[in-house]
């Protein structure tokens, strides 16, 4: 995997582009957020994320879909169950997956956040081809990107407490933290 820091698309990931994106404004790509999701929920491998990231998501397939219906959002990546990384959005673009957040003091998260969104519900763990493929990942960002330092990524619930609880505690932090930093738990 190869994340080309210009055009902000990462070789090695498949490309599935969604039109929920704007332009940043000027400024730093600085925070790395992390979040979950499945659908249905707690439905993996249902090619269902990336239809609802496309805004082909079939809403009278499942009773789920019809509170999400009218949702227009997308995450730079998904990492789907086996590993796979799918991109939507070019990281120099703002993806639409933070919403109302802060970060620091910082509002508006988006504007200056990297999202992946990592197949998966609050409660069941993640898999090892899940954490191998986020921290390469997390690499290509970080070379990419100076300004996401391991201090500067965090979960969807650390920047909207209350709203969102994701990536949940089925996310094991210390696993991820230790082999960015040291070469653990890969």
């Amino acid at each position: 995997m190869q994340l080309d820091s210009a055009s902000g698309w990462c070789d090695g990931a498949r490309h599935c582009p969604s039109p929920n994106f704007n332009a940043r404004p000027e400024g730093e790509i600085s925070l790395l957020v992390i979040h979950n999701i499945s659908l249905p929920p707690a439905q993996f491998a249902t090619g269902k994320v990336q239809e609802f990231f496309q805004n082909r998501l079939d809403v009278t397939e499942h009773p789920y879909f019809a509170g999400i219906a009218d949702l227009r959002v997308s995450a730079h990546f998904l990492i789907e169950r086996d590993g796979a990384v799918t991109q939507f959005v070019s990281c120099v673009d703002r993806a639409w997956h933070a919403g109302v957040s802060c970060f620091e003091g910082r509002e508006t998260c988006n504007d200056f956040s990297v999202g992946i969104e990592l197949e998966g519900t609050d409660d069941i763990p993640f898999t090892d081809a899940q954490y191998f493929s986020l921290v390469e990942l997390t690499r290509q960002l970080q070379a990419a990107f100076p300004a996401i330092t391991v201090q500067r990524i965090c979960g969807h619930s650390d920047i909207a407490p209350g709203r969102k609880t994701d990536p949940g505690p089925a996310f094991d932090w210390a696993r991820y933290r230790a082999a960015l930093t040291g070469g653990e738990g890969r």
